[in-house]
Formats: structure tokens, C-alpha cells, sequence
């Protein structure tokens, strides 16, 4: 029996979401009446969303199936400081220009997960910009600033491990907790809004606007955290030998995000579901209950979901189609070419294009490079952009890694 009363937690609760909460009781409540609202932020550092953002994409998209009303901020006036959470150098600044750009981009992965409009729990889109841009130096500090010591600044995460390292930690950065405080404030004022979505990594920063609201108002507001996503390999949610796995189409094709999904390690693939689809908790447990060759049914089931909940049915069921042609569990995985590699080598990482080369895919080492940059390599049908990418054991899914050339010539590598 859950420990939290209102839907909203409940689902978050099984689905294994939550990580870090404040005012455990009161916020459980505040979710159970009438129509609570929640807000995450979102920089505007590219052109797109990532699977990373997806954690607090779905927290959102559950939260209005609950009733609540989510608020989507995009940063267009954070992202001029940059949020240096958890990074060990300063973020580049932006021009207005590239902000803008970026957030036109952003905007284009939520809809597909949350409903906007004009109704009570319809999500609205605000930018931070409109308040932050027009907030003059002194009112900031004579606002905002009273209400932070630099004693507690110092202590937070990123701070602390900059300067014992000796990093420059520029004034700049020093500002975007206030900036991200004085935001909820804003939302709670604007919009009544009391709660704050996010990873946790961004836990210090989210207490930072509970206080300000407390102090400056008199009012209660919550902070919720999910978990950071890694694989059970260790490696960032999201991060691929080809790079980011991008939410925009432009940047990665339906296809390849099916690709994504399916090339899960076996032991992620009951976490995933729970935490990037929609199925329903029976058919999660009878899914991530399989075990041995069955397991390819659970990948391919997750792989469907998320791909149809960001790019619709008939791409998801197109991807499929597309993967099973060119490389199933069964007689056309078995017809390709083979190449085992050293398991000491493939453990140490050797070069895509030097595999390429080894399976015979490529000539030489060179030529391989060249069709990286040309953009015809794919590692497990994942685009490889980086001529120095590597192969590792990490990326043998059920024994063997598939690496093609173009569209028609592909090889498996083992380790042998």
C-alpha cells in the first residue's frame, strides 16, 4: 500500500520517480485538492530537448493526468548566466539570438506529452525573460539578495567542489540560484503556483525557491526530485556513442529513437518502462518479468511505447517494421557477416571506424572516418558523428554489436 494519498504520488511512487521531497505530508495533500500546479524550467543551451529531460517531461505528463496544471518555464533569461549545476567549467554565453532559436526549438517536445490550452489543468508556457529582463540590479538585490547568505551559498555542491578544486566559480553563476528562486516566486505569484519539478541535481537550487517564497511571503510551496537516470553500465540517460539522443525529429529520426529504445541492457528494461511509458503497472510487471531470448519482447514493447508517445503510433509501428527487415532476433541477424574482436579490446574500447575496417565494412581505417563524417555509420542503427568514437563491450546487445555502412551493408562484431 502506497504511502501517499493523492494519485499523482502514488503513480510517481511505483513508477520509482521520486528521489528527494519537502514537506512530505502537506505536499502530499496540496496534490489530492483541487487543481495544483507545478512548474520545471528549461534552459534554452540547444536547439532541442533530450531523452535526459524526459524524466521531468513525464513527471509533468502524469501530474495532468492527475488534474493538475503544469507551467513549462523556458529560460530565456537564466540561460544568459547558465545553470552551473553539477559542471566542473563555466557554460558558454548565448547571444539573444541563439536563446531565442533554441527555445523556438525546445517548445516542439512537449507537445506531444502535454496538452496547453485555456482550461483549468491545461498547461501554459511562460519565459522567464519577461520578469528577469526587466528586473533592475538594485530591486534584485534589495528583493532577493536579503534573503540568501553567502554561508549557505557556498556549501551547495557545484560551489564547494569548484573552489576546493581551484575552478573559477564567476559571480555570474552565483546569481542563477537567486534567479531560479526569484522565478518560483514569480510563478507562485503569477500563478499559484507552489510546487517545483525537477532532477536532483537540482534539489539546492528548488530549496533556494521554497525559502525565497516562505520569507519574502509568508507562503508554502513544495520541491519534488526524481532520480538521475543511469544505466545499469554506468553511462548519463541519454548518452550514446553517436551523442545525445535528441526529442526533435531533425535531429533524430524516429527511427533511430526507436533504436535507442530497443538496444536498452537487459537489466534497465523494467526500469524504463515504469519511467518512460505510459503502460500500466500489470503489464509492466508482466513485461520486465521475462527473462533469456524473451526479454527482446520487452524491448521491443518499450521501444513502441516511447517512440508513440514522441512521434506517434505509425512511426512507432514504421520503425519496427524497418528493424525487424533489416535485423531481427533470427535468421537475418544470423546471415550477417561476423567479426570477433579481442573481449580484452572491445573492454578497453577500440575505434568504430577501426571495427568498420576489421569487419571489412570499410577498407581502411581512413575511409571509415571519412563515412562517420559523412554520416554513414551506425553503431546498433544509432548514427555515429564522432570520428573517435569507440565500441564497447557496453555496446554488445545479446552478444554482438551491429555496425553498417550506408544503408544496405551491415556486419555483427562479438568478442571472442
Amino acid at each position: 500500500m502506497s504511502e501517499y494519498k493523492s494519485e499523482f504520488l502514488r503513480e510517481l511512487s511505483w513508477r520509482g520517480f521520486i528521489k528527494d521531497t519537502t514537506h512530505k505530508a502537506e505536499l502530499d495533500a496540496y496534490c489530492a485538492s483541487g487543481t495544483p500546479v507545478a512548474y520545471v524550467g528549461y534552459d534554452a543551451t540547444a536547439d532541442s530537448l533530450h531523452v535526459g529531460h524526459l524524466m521531468t517531461i513525464m513527471m509533468l505528463r502524469i501530474f495532468q493526468r492527475h488534474g493538475g496544471k503544469p507551467i513549462t518555464l523556458m529560460g530565456g533569461g537564466t540561460t544568459k548566466v547558465g545553470d552551473p549545476t553539477d559542471k566542473e567549467k563555466s557554460r558558454p554565453l548565448l547571444t539573444d539570438e541563439q536563446i531565442a532559436a533554441n527555445m523556438a526549438g525546445i517548445k516542439q517536445a512537449f507537445l506531444p506529452y502535454i496538452r496547453f490550452g485555456d482550461g483549468a489543468s491545461d498547461a501554459v508556457m511562460v519565459n522567464n525573460d519577461d520578469w528577469l529582463g526587466k528586473l533592475g540590479y538594485i530591486e534584485m538585490l534589495r528583493s532577493v539578495g536579503t534573503y540568501f547568505t553567502i554561508n549557505t551559498m557556498v556549501k551547495q555542491d557545484t560551489v564547494a567542489r569548484r573552489l576546493e578544486a581551484e575552478q573559477p566559480y564567476t559571480f555570474l553563476e552565483f546569481n542563477y540560484l537567486l534567479m531560479q528562486s526569484y522565478d518560483f516566486l514569480e510563478l507562485f505569484r503569477r500563478h499559484g503556483c507552489r510546487m517545483q519539478l525537477g532532477g536532483s541535481d537540482q534539489w539546492g537550487n528548488i530549496l533556494g525557491g521554497v525559502d525565497l517564497i516562505h520569507k519574502a511571503d509568508g507562503g508554502q510551496a513544495f520541491g519534488l526530485t526524481a532520480h538521475l537516470v543511469t544505466t545499469s553500465s554506468g553511462v548519463k540517460m541519454g548518452k550514446t556513442v553517436g551523442g545525445a539522443v535528441w526529442l526533435n525529429a531533425d535531429r533524430k529520426s524516429p527511427y533511430e529513437y526507436w533504436q535507442f529504445w530497443r538496444n536498452t541492457e537487459d537489466a534497465d528494461v523494467g526500469k524504463f518502462l515504469r519511467l518512460f511509458t505510459d503502460l500500466p503497472q500489470d503489464e509492466i510487471l508482466r513485461l520486465e518479468a521475462l527473462q533469456g531470448a524473451e526479454i527482446n519482447a520487452a524491448k521491443i514493447a518499450l521501444a513502441n511505447a516511447a517512440t508513440t508517445l514522441l512521434h506517434g503510433e505509425a512511426a512507432a509501428q514504421e520503425a519496427e517494421a524497418a528493424a525487424r527487415a533489416v535485423f531481427s532476433a533470427g535468421a537475418a541477424a544470423d546471415a550477417l557477416p561476423t567479426v570477433n574482436i579481442p573481449q580484452a579490446d572491445l573492454a578497453a574500447g577500440i575505434l568504430v571506424a577501426a571495427a568498420c575496417a576489421a569487419a571489412g565494412l570499410t577498407k581502411s581505417n581512413g575511409e571509415a572516418r571519412r563515412m562517420i563524417e559523412q554520416g554513414a555509420i551506425r553503431l546498433n542503427d544509432v548514427l555515429v558523428t564522432d570520428p573517435n568514437a569507440t565500441l564497447t563491450l557496453a555496446d554488445l546487445k545479446d552478444g554482438a554489436a551491429k555496425l553498417s555502412a550506408g544503408k544496405k551493408r551491415h556486419a555483427l562484431v562479438k568478442a571472442g
